[in-house]
């Protein structure tokens, strides 16, 4: 594709190069540059591009442009032939249920017939070529490559987690939304945006691009739900568990095999387990009405879906204890997870074992002590991917959020594994123990190097030992 071609409309400037040059690549890093290749030069958070020029040039990169983080992504948009454009786009963006949500409808909709991909915090598929992911919304060069194979393999739909970080980055400038799914808005990533109020104006910034031939399907019970769609061009879904909303879902029965669900008026079981999934299943529902399936098999096929990897997955052991391992990391997932699992088993103890990561946001650590002193009976407080932190000493601001009386019921252990086996083996019979923090990830991150850990693994290992 010629040069002129890529930045047309995307007010990147030519620093080296001719506009008729044939560009058969394109990059943001130099290190990628090589003959072919157009080398984008953008100034990033952490990194300044145009410092990088001559490194992309002496690797034979054929031309150089100037651009800012929208401009980056257009030239995306460009090189790789509007992909976007070409799929049933789907992006659901929210403080929690993302990866949920657009897990169990890359294979709802895979189960009904279509090839599909998925951009997610756990991984990218393309049909089902897995590819690994470093963050919740890839960089656009990323996206729109991977969202262009998804056309060549005949992909017909794509669904994408959206980040506040991301929207704010411009990484999703010049896609094509067909659906925008807005779940839940709570304390997150104030480390990066420092006010809740810019934290929700990202939010908000994915709603007013979403096109008029566009649906937007908002969480009416969300008091930011009516704020995401003021100024929004698109049509306007509403979804409730507890008002009046276009579409509403009550939760009949819970149990950890599932849930009974009555979804506009209609009963349907569900795997999964959690009155906030009810909310991500009624999420997918209408997000299946909105392309087009009909009620009836939407529910049927909701009713066959697992749940994703590391949301409230349970493993059960010697003494009937139950581990149950969730990503929550927020304060509002945290106390989503522990209500749900004391109104499963009023009777059982609830053991909470948590941490808080390095380098992020630390406003919510105190917050995540307070709601597991209010709603466990046992709490083990431990390292998380502490990054570039001392662990003890993001333990010492976890522990602020405790009162006395929380102290005297809280551990605290700072290496994770042995704060997993202290829980596990100290439990009382049938307890039911929550690791929370992780759940899919298979690593720890320590300084900047990522160590195997999986919990899975380790939680195993503990039951063999206790047989």
């Amino acid at each position: 594709m010629k040069l002129e071609n890529i930045i047309k409309n995307t007010g990147a400037s030519i620093l080296h190069g001719s506009p008729a040059a044939e560009i058969t690549s394109i990059t943001s890093d130099s290190r990628k540059a090589c003959p072919g290749a157009l080398f984008i030069a953008v100034k990033g958070c952490s990194a300044d591009g145009h410092a990088f020029i001559e490194d992309a040039l002496a690797k034979g990169a054929s031309a150089v442009v100037d651009a800012s983080r929208k401009g980056l992504a257009l030239c995306a948009d460009n090189f790789y032939g509007h992909p976007s454009g070409k799929l049933q786009l789907v992006g659901i963006t929210g403080t929690n249920g993302k990866t949920t949500t657009v897990t169990l409808l890359y294979h709802m909709f895979r189960n009904l017939g279509y090839e599909c991909g998925l951009l997610s915090t756990i991984a990218n598929y393309v049909g089902t070529r897995r590819s690994e992911t470093a963050n919740t919304t890839a960089d656009p060069i990323t996206i729109n490559s991977l969202m262009a194979e998804m056309v060549e393999a005949g992909c017909q739909y794509c669904f994408m987690e959206v980040s506040s970080i991301g929207i704010e980055q411009d990484r999703t400038a010049g896609l094509e939304f067909k659906v925008g799914i807005f779940s839940n808005l709570t304390h997150d990533h104030l480390d990066y945006h420092k006010t809740f109020a810019e934290y929700l104006r990202c939010k908000k910034l994915f709603f007013d691009g979403l096109r008029k031939d566009a649906v937007a399907i908002i969480n009416a019970d969300d008091k930011n739900g009516p704020v995401m769609v003021q100024n929004c061009n698109a049509k306007v879904v509403t979804y409730s568990c507890r008002g009046v909303a276009d579409h509403s879902c009550r939760v009949l029965e819970e149990s950890f095999e599932g849930m009974l669900l009555r979804i506009d008026g209609t009963e349907a079981w569900t795997k999964l387990t959690g009155r906030h999934n009810a909310y991500n299943i009624l999420a997918i529902y209408c997000t299946a009405l909105a392309l087009g399936t009909p009620a009836d098999e939407a529910l049927l096929a909701i009713s066959k879906l697992d749940s994703a990897p590391g949301r409230l997955e349970t493993l059960r052991g010697p003494r009937d204890l139950a581990v149950v391992i969730d990503y929550a990391h927020t304060p509002d997932a945290l106390e989503n997870v522990l209500e749900t699992l004391r109104a499963i088993c009023p009777e059982r103890e609830l053991v909470c074992l948590f941490g808080c990561g390095g380098d992020r946001d630390r406003s919510k650590r105190p917050e995540m002590a307070a709601i597991a002193e209010k709603l466990a009976d046992r709490i083990f407080v431990t390292s998380d991917n502490c990054r570039t932190e001392d662990p003890d000493a993001i333990i010492e601001e976890i522990k602020t959020g405790f009162s006395k009386a929380g102290l005297l019921k809280a551990v605290c252990i700072t290496d994770r594994k042995e704060a997993i086996k202290a829980a596990i083996t100290l439990a009382k019979p049938s307890s039911t123990i929550l690791i929370a923090g992780k759940g899919h990830e298979t690593y720890q991150i320590i300084g900047t190097t990522k160590h195997h850990f999986d919990e899975r693994e380790i939680v195993n290992e503990i039951f063999e030992l206790i047989k």
